[in-house]
């Protein structure tokens, strides 16, 4: 790539960042006004300096998605507006409803916390993906081993994908955000933490319905990066990098403030906990999803060569 090339992208990308803002703000506009009156403690930053660098990690983002994919158009446009809506608003929101509902999050807000995701993906998007000049539907070659695999290997995968992600949900929970004191008094369980094993029987016993929550949220991230992995024409490494990128970055919101989580330690301690480890499942899912694989010791590199 010569140097016009490289300012050209660099234009595109600042406009795009620039313009992602307003259509950002348009979503949460819907809703302003039902958010709780709870005074919320700063971010971590300004509020404009985050703003500012949310919308330019999101644009860096969404355009890494859309020039490494092989689709085009409608096609790429609409797969990858509803991997993004997926990652940045239902899944994520949906667990809002299970942990806010009767702290922060009222029955008029919470229909709205899946509105106001929609404007970025539906507007956005395709905005992103003409002005990066894939709109125009051209011959491809359709040669694409993506994900090709016998249907009895890709369920046992999606199955593995689930519940790996029940593992890595409940270890970063517990070591990364439980250890926070605000934390846990902010989510009911105040005083001295419980042993990991403790908790865990007793989460289990008191509440299964949380793993069965999770378990299915595994399900979801790992069929809405579907678009991204099958379309990807990078290779595995990068393709890996890209959907740990769609899984975390939603997290890194919790730099603003948020009167649905108002105390700023709960949010970083949040932060942290879901970006690490959702960046480590995206990794986990390409390298289960992205080919079909002849065994263990194949799965794992150790098939001879």
């Amino acid at each position: 790539m010569n140097t016009k090339n490289i300012l050209v992208w660099v234009i595109k990308i600042i406009f795009l960042a620039i313009l992602y803002i307003p259509i950002w703000m348009l979503g949460s506009m819907i809703v302003a006004n039902s958010f709780p009156d709870t005074p919320s403690e700063p971010g971590l930053v300004d509020e404009g300096v985050g703003m500012i660098f949310l919308s330019i990690i999101n644009t860096i983002l969404i355009v890494s998605l859309i020039v490494s994919s092989r689709w085009r158009g409608w096609r790429l446009a609409l797969l990858l507006a509803l991997a993004y809506y997926g990652s940045f608003t239902f899944i994520t929101q949906v667990e809002t409803w299970y942990f806010l509902n009767d702290i922060t999050v009222s029955s008029e807000l919470l229909p709205g916390l899946f509105i106001m995701g929609l404007s970025v993906p539906f507007l956005f998007i395709p905005l992103a993906v003409l002005l990066c000049g894939k709109w125009k539907t051209i011959r491809i070659n359709n040669d694409n081993s993506n994900m090709v695999m016998p249907k009895g290997q890709l369920i046992l995968k999606f199955g593995i994908i689930a519940v790996l992600y029940v593992v890595i949900y409940w270890f970063a929970g517990y070591f990364i955000a439980w250890q926070n004191p605000e934390l846990r008094t902010f989510y009911g369980s105040p005083g001295d933490i419980v042993p990991f094993w403790e908790h865990t029987y007793t989460s289990i016993r008191n509440s299964p319905d949380l793993f069965i929550l999770q378990f299915l949220r595994g399900l979801l991230f790992a069929v809405i990066t579907i678009p991204v992995i099958r379309g990807s024409n990078v290779k595995p490494w990068l393709t890996a990098l890209l959907v740990g990128m769609l899984l975390a970055v939603p997290h890194l919101v919790h730099i603003l403030p948020n009167p649905i989580i108002p105390l700023a330690s709960v949010r970083y301690s949040h932060m942290i906990e879901t970006a690490t480890s959702t960046f480590l499942f995206g990794l986990i899912i390409v390298w289960l999803l992205y080919r079909r694989h002849y065994g263990v010791k194949d799965l794992l590199g150790w098939a001879d060569k």
